[in-house]
């Protein structure tokens, strides 16, 4: 025991009577040493070999940890906690022994070596346990909010033009049968008919220079008005923004004689407003289908817990969800590499870090920046990095950035969990993230393991 970090200062009376109330275990790889959610009754210090800490999210099974270093702990919480349950099951990935004690002979050996100890974690237990859970309660209660009203202010957009376009196509709808009808009031022929729809068949949507445009307008207005044609001022700006000028109506009138020249035009004009109704129809509900596939996307709802994630897809549907917070000063720089694998993660945990990383980088730019989203591979990882150039971070706050419940916002703004949980989150899946400074900006850099490793290789501590 003596070479292993957790003991070290620990005198031979106190490290005997660890023995004399511990035992040593052995287990053998896929043996369970203790299961989540059950009483914390032992505590279990590693002294060689690998357990790997798990935990059921619905029906998936998620590794949250390993222990791998002599001296990482777990459970035992029931000495200062009469509710506690372990957090993690405890599963061995190899062979290997620990050293297990009951929770009421670790208290009792508390109390008789460090009674006050023993009260002051008591009292941080329990205070910490109820702060954070009331804190992480508002916290994702304040972001479901954002989320909903940015995802409502989103679909109210498309919504709305699409109900308009609905409402201006039963309008056009009625002229079109209006049109008709005075088309068959004629005396027209069918092979008339067919030349006239022939040359509605030419014209189209398509780009043009507004001036051309206007002086297009302007000559068919004047070419309408001398023929007597009325409502000219109405049937203008649909023909021209179509494409027809004065040739391609003395071409309708040819094909349709005289008398039919203005039904003949009015049925071409509201064909072409019901097919560009039509259009925004189409335009408006895909951009609502894509808004549900991005938060489905976002939100993962229909995936397994850990699955090949595409690192890009989380950013761009983020970036969906948070569009209503990204000021029109604000510019979103895009720098994908091509040679980024798609990695075995939690996706929708690393959409919540993203999430909170780009909220930070907005509010360190107060409206106005650029905001740089990259990813690259190097060393073995997948790089991921938040960007913004804002007025960046002082010593200080580099120091406690992920410190539980710091932050720079003003009373209401936040509760300062924001990178906390990102870095729990980036611990879970083996990697790191840290707070980098380049010349005119403040980047958090991501890193993530291309492949899950075997072992995390981290140092001994609390685990489960």
């Amino acid at each position: 025991m003596r070479p292993i970090g957790l003991f070290h200062g620990s005198d031979d009376d106190l490290l005997a009577t660890l023995l004399e109330v511990g035992t040593e275990v052995s287990f053998r790889s896929g043996d369970v040493l203790f299961q989540e959610n059950h009483p914390a009754e032992h505590w279990w210090v590693l002294l060689d070999g690998s357990v790997d800490l798990l935990r059921h999210v619905g029906r998936d099974e998620t590794q949250l940890g390993v222990m791998d270093v002599a001296g990482r702990w777990a459970g035992g919480f029931r000495a200062w906690d009469e509710h506690g349950a372990y957090l993690a099951t405890g599963r061995a990935a190899t062979a290997g022994r620990v050293l297990r004690m009951a929770a009421d002979d670790l208290r009792r050996l508390w109390a008789a070596r460090f009674p006050l100890g023993l009260h002051l974690i008591e009292g941080v237990s329990r205070s910490a346990r109820n702060y954070e859970s009331m804190a992480r309660q508002r916290e994702a209660l304040a972001a479901l909010g954002t989320l909903a009203a940015g995802l409502a202010h989103e679909l109210n957009n498309p919504a709305a033009a699409a109900t308009r376009a609905v409402d201006a196509l039963g309008e056009a709808y009625d002229g079109l049968l209006s049109s008709l009808r005075r088309l068959v009031a004629l005396p027209i022929r069918a092979e008339q008919f067919d030349r006239i729809d022939a040359l509605r068949q030419e014209l189209g949507p398509r780009p043009s220079d507004p001036i051309d445009l206007a002086d297009r307008e302007d000559a068919l207005a004047d070419w309408l008005s001398a023929r007597s044609v009325q409502q000219d001022w109405v049937l203008a700006p649909v023909l021209a923004a179509a494409g027809a000028d004065v040739d391609w109506c003395e071409r309708v009138a040819e094909a349709g004689g005289g008398a039919a020249l203005e039904a003949a035009l009015d049925w071409v004009a509201n064909t072409l407003t019901a097919t560009g109704l039509l259009d925004e129809v189409k335009e408006s509900t895909r951009r609502i289908s894509d808004l549900v596939a991005a938060v489905k996307s976002y939100s993962q709802l229909d995936r397994a817990a850990m699955q090949t994630t595409d690192l890009v897809e989380g950013l761009e549907s983020t970036l969906v969800m948070l569009a209503h917070r990204i000021p029109d000063d604000v510019v979103v720089v895009r720098d994908y590499g091509a040679d980024v694998p798609p990695i075995h993660a939690l996706a929708a945990e690393l959409n919540q870090v993203w999430t909170n990383l780009i909220t930070n980088a907005l509010d360190a730019m107060d409206g106005r920046g650029t905001l740089r989203l990259s990813t690259r591979l190097g060393r073995g990882a997948v790089i991921v990095d938040v960007a913004d150039t804002g007025h960046g971070m002082s010593a200080e706050t580099r120091k406690h950035a992920f410190d539980p419940f710091y932050t720079t916002k003003g009373v209401g703004e936040g509760t300062g969990l924001g990178l906390d949980i990102s870095r729990r989150i980036v611990d879970r899946h083996r990697g790191d993230i840290s707070i980098e400074t380049e010349p005119g900006a403040t980047v958090l850099r991501v890193r993530l393991p291309a492949t899950v490793p075997g072992a995390s290789g981290k140092p001994a501590g609390p685990a489960g």
